[in-house]
């Protein structure tokens, strides 16, 4: 059962509120650098969510935070609880992006995007980093969009038969199945650019982004494509 998004938040902060947690956040702070400023774990996030402290100091933070939750001591958690509730206003914003752009189910999209932040929080390269929370949560960007690109790659090369053996409760995926297989016998490969910028929601930057492909070239292709589609509908109709 996927969880509101709220009550994700609710969950997060009562376990940051208990006495537990404020035991293994004196335990790490003063390990790191930067943290053992804070006295609690309360002061430290009401400290970067502030727009006036300077982004370079909160980058060293959220570093101090991500080598907590990366290690192997009994603090990790503590550590990664803090950064999922200081990257909160960003989680919510790829949240509410994913719904707009139908990368899954509603119900299902919190649950993704915390999925997605843990992961991509305990893996993160912070040698390769610079900008730690832009890069973080364009990662959790990218990859749901991935994720979605290849259920709908292999969704699309099924017979249309086998639409019958998907659960009921997917008749979006279903009509967007149904919406692929008619966009790709009159458009060909540009069925897939037109689906995610029209039906989806995608700019066609990030659509471009995706396929490797630069600005001028995927414009062109879409407008071509749109073309398309209007002389198709005037034959018809």
């Amino acid at each position: 059962m996927s969880l509101a998004w709220h009550e994700i938040h609710d969950h997060l902060m009562t376990v940051s509120s208990t006495f537990s947690f404020h035991r293994q956040f004196e335990r790490f702070r003063s390990t790191y650098p930067g943290l053992s400023d804070f006295s609690d774990p309360a002061a430290l996030l009401d400290h970067l969510h502030q727009v006036r402290v300077e982004p370079e100091v909160k980058n060293q933070l959220l570093r101090a935070l991500i080598c907590a939750a990366q290690s192997d001591g009994q603090c990790a958690d503590c550590a990664l609880t803090l950064l999922l509730l200081a990257l909160w206003p960003g989680l919510d914003a790829v949240r509410q992006r994913s719904i707009r752009r139908r990368l899954s189910a509603p119900d299902e999209i919190a649950s993704d995007v915390l999925a997605q932040a843990t992961e991509a929080l305990r893996g993160l390269a912070l040698g390769q980093v610079n900008r730690i929370a832009a890069t973080v949560l364009r990662n959790i960007e990218r990859d749901m969009i991935r994720a979605r690109q290849r259920e709908q790659s292999f969704a699309s090369d099924l017979d249309i038969d086998d639409l019958a053996a998907l659960p009921a409760r997917d008749e979006g995926a279903i009509a967007d199945l149904l919406w692929h297989r008619d966009l790709s016998r009159l458009l060909g490969e540009d069925a897939s650019l037109v689906r995610a910028v029209a039906i989806h929601g995608f700019t066609q930057a990030e659509v471009a982004a995706v396929l490797g492909l630069s600005a001028d070239a995927t414009r062109k292709r879409y407008q071509r494509a749109v073309r398309r589609l209007r002389k198709a509908f005037q034959e018809k109709f």
